[in-house]
Parts: C-alpha cells; sequence; structure tokens
C-alpha cells in the first residue's frame, strides 16, 4: 500500500469521524459505536478482499493512552470549581467510588466461581470490567446541560482513576495482606505530590512561554509524567486531572502577591481558551483511530457464538442493576439518564492489556471486552435518547 493510499484512508477517516459526531447529535446515538461498527465492516471488507493488514498491540495501547490522557485534560478544561460544586463533586466520587468496588467484587466473585480461578486473578480481570471510560462518557454527554453533565464528567473521571487505582492494588504481590495497604496508601501520597509539583512546573511554563509552539510541549510533558508515573505503577491520571483542574481554575489556586507574580493568573487564563481548543481537537483525532483500530482487530465470526453474548449479557446485567440499587435507594437521584451512562470503552482495553501473563484467563479476551462495550455502549444510547433536552437545574 503507497504512501498516498494511506493517505487518502486517513483522511477519510477523520472525515467520516466528523460525520459521526454530526449524526450522533442528530440521533443520540454515539460516534465511538458508529467507529467500532465501521471498523468491523472494514475487517470483512479486508478479509474478503484478502488484504491483510496487521495492527501490533502496541498501537492501539499508544492511541489508547494518549487518547485518554487529552480525553481526561479536555473534560478537566471544561469544568469549572466552586463552593456550590462541593456536593456535586462528592457526590460523583462517592458514586464512582462504591460503584466501582461493589461492580468489580460481584464480577470477580462470578468468575472465580465460573472459572475457578483464584480471587485475585478473577479481580483482575474484572476491574477493567467495572471501569466507566471516560473517553466515551465525556463526549457523549456534550448535548446534556447543568449538573446532569457535570456528573457524569466527574464521575467517569473519578471512575477511570479509582480503576487504574485498584487494578494496581489487585496486582500486588501482598494482595489482600496488611502491608499491601500501607503500600497503596503510600503511592497515593507520592502521586498526589508528583501532581501538584508537575502542575505547578506546568502552569508556569505555560504562563511564561512566548514562542508559537507551546502547546504541544506542554502536552508532551504530561504526556512523559503520565507515561513515567504508570512505569511507577502510580494513578497517573490524577497529574492530568489535578493539571486541567488547576489551569481552569487558576484564580482559585493562585492567591496572594508572590503567587499571582510567579505565575501570572491573567496571562494563564488567555492561553487556556487555546489549549482547550487544542485538546479537544486532539482528542477527536486520537478517539477516531483508537475505536477505527479496535474495532478492526475484531474477528466478526468469533463473535457470533450465544455462549459469548450470553457472558456478555450477564456481566452488563449485574453491571447495571448494582448500578441502579446505588442510585435509587443510596444516592435516592434520577435514573434516566445517569442509570444507562455507565459505558466501557477506552480504559478497558488498557486495562486488559496490561494484565500480566500469569493473571491472563483464556475464556476472558476482547471479544467479551467488544461485546460489554458495545452492550454498555446501546444502553448509553437509550438513556440518552429517554433524556429530556432541559433537564432541571438542582435536581441532584
Amino acid at each position: 500500500m503507497g504512501s498516498y493510499s494511506i493517505l487518502i484512508g486517513l483522511s477519510l477517516a477523520i472525515m467520516l469521524s466528523y460525520l459521526f459526531d454530526l449524526a450522533a447529535r442528530a440521533t443520540k446515538i454515539p460516534s465511538v459505536l458508529m467507529l467500532l461498527l465501521t471498523g468491523i465492516a472494514l475487517r470483512q471488507a479486508a478479509d474478503y478482499f484478502d488484504v491483510v493488514v496487521p495492527i501490533p498491540k502496541v498501537v492501539l495501547e499508544i492511541f489508547g493512552v494518549i487518547g485518554l490522557i487529552m480525553i481526561v485534560l479536555e473534560g478537566a478544561l471544561d469544568l469549572k470549581l466552586s463552593r456550590d460544586k462541593a456536593p456535586l463533586i462528592r457526590r460523583s466520587f462517592f458514586a464512582a467510588v462504591l460503584m466501582l468496588v461493589v461492580q468489580a467484587a460481584a464480577i470477580a466473585g462470578i468468575l472465580q466461581l465460573w472459572l475457578g480461578v483464584s480471587f485475585q486473578t478473577s479481580l483482575v480481570n474484572a476491574v477493567p470490567l467495572a471501569v466507566i471510560s471516560s473517553a466515551i462518557a465525556i463526549p457523549s454527554v456534550a448535548n446534556l446541560v447543568g449538573e446532569k453533565q457535570e456528573f457524569i464528567v466527574y464521575e467517569s473521571t473519578f471512575s477511570d482513576i479509582l480503576g487504574i487505582m485498584l487494578f494496581n492494588f489487585a496486582l500486588q504481590q501482598n494482595f489482600a495482606q496488611g502491608m499491601s495497604v500501607v503500600t497503596f496508601g503510600r503511592d497515593v501520597v507520592a502521586v498526589l505530590i508528583v501532581a501538584v509539583l508537575s502542575t505547578a512546573f506546568l502552569a508556569f511554563l505555560l504562563g511564561r512561554i512566548r514562542l508559537h509552539v507551546k502547546f504541544f510541549l506542554i502536552l508532551a510533558f504530561l504526556v512523559l509524567m503520565y507515561s513515567v508515573a504508570k512505569k511507577l505503577h502510580l494513578s497517573s491520571l490524577v497529574l492530568v486531572l489535578v493539571f486541567g483542574l488547576a489551569v481552569n481554575n487558576a484564580e482559585l489556586f493562585l492567591k496572594g502577591p508572590r503567587m499571582r507574580k510567579w505565575f501570572q493568573p491573567e496571562k494563564l487564563q488567555e492561553e487556556v481558551h487555546q489549549l482547550r481548543s487544542i485538546t479537544a481537537e486532539s482528542a477527536f483525532l486520537i478517539r477516531t483511530f483508537f475505536f477505527l483500530l479496535f474495532g478492526f482487530s475484531i474477528t466478526l465470526s468469533s463473535l457470533i457464538s450465544g455462549t459469548l453474548l450470553l457472558q456478555g449479557v450477564l456481566i452488563v446485567a449485574v453491571l447495571t442493576a448494582i448500578r441502579y440499587f446505588y442510585l435509587r435507594y443510596i444516592a435516592r437521584t434520577d435514573l434516566i439518564p445517569e442509570l444507562f451512562i455507565a459505558p466501557k470503552g477506552l480504559i478497558t482495553v488498557l486495562l486488559f492489556y496490561s494484565i500480566p501473563e500469569q493473571h491472563h484467563i483464556g475464556e476472558v479476551g476482547e471479544n467479551i471486552l467488544f461485546v460489554v462495550i458495545l452492550l454498555t455502549g446501546l444502553l448509553m444510547m437509550a438513556g440518552l435518547l429517554l433524556a429530556r433536552e432541559e433537564p432541571e437545574i438542582g435536581e441532584y
């Protein structure tokens, strides 16, 4: 395949993704579902014409990591912090942590009973299935307004961060022992310290650099810090969230003449709009290629299995039942569209690819991931269709 043919294909993919975004606003069908199905269709066409296009798993991982960083940063740059938002943030945090832990434990119990593997191995495989994908949830609720949108943005972002933390916790050799809690607490403190220091450095650069090329330097530094923290098994997504919230709410954090002199919040705010625009464009681009490639990596014939579909339906039913119980009886909040907007996606795939060989379960593979992603995506579509166009302010 020649270079111009590849460029034509890439250009068509971007234009198609843009059309999918327009269609999603009109139909409430998530654009990522359209991208996944397009990827599967392209795979069928390639198989029919005997065209072999190998896609190394590392390519998917790279697109996934960069896409996750951009999407979480995009969501954080859209959130304004204030005292009246504290209850909303607190509710979304507790919703994310409680449902993540209970859902992961429930799925782990099912896998342990069904397959007879250890609970640790079951939990390692269950966490990716319990995490809400901010990569899908955040862009899909763009048409919602007010606290409903903000709740989903916060909850899905917290779910990503806490999911990575729980996944790393489950991988510890001293799992379920007292020492593991100490190690986990140490890692949390370490990542918070690194998040504050790196955010201060990045904010300083953003307000001081006067060269035309600076935003991708900032983004490159974010990717670097994320990757280094990930190498150290820290919950590196906290770095991205803290940076986005800090630069978008600089007036809350930069108090006193010395702080204002060093970080120049007025100039910083002038740069945030352009950073937000570049981040949104980058997130759109990376998301497009990731979900197309993931769909292309799926073999349709392997999905046509009654057992596989039954397993996927069972997992999604358990996840939805737990979410319903929490929203209905504990949070006592609205069910529509919140009950249905808990999609699995990019973070699910990334965590699955991070599972060490000794914890791999043959029956839990990419195909069941795709079924769960597809079913939760369809549920999200149903929730968005049922949602009112103008939700009332202060419903939480």
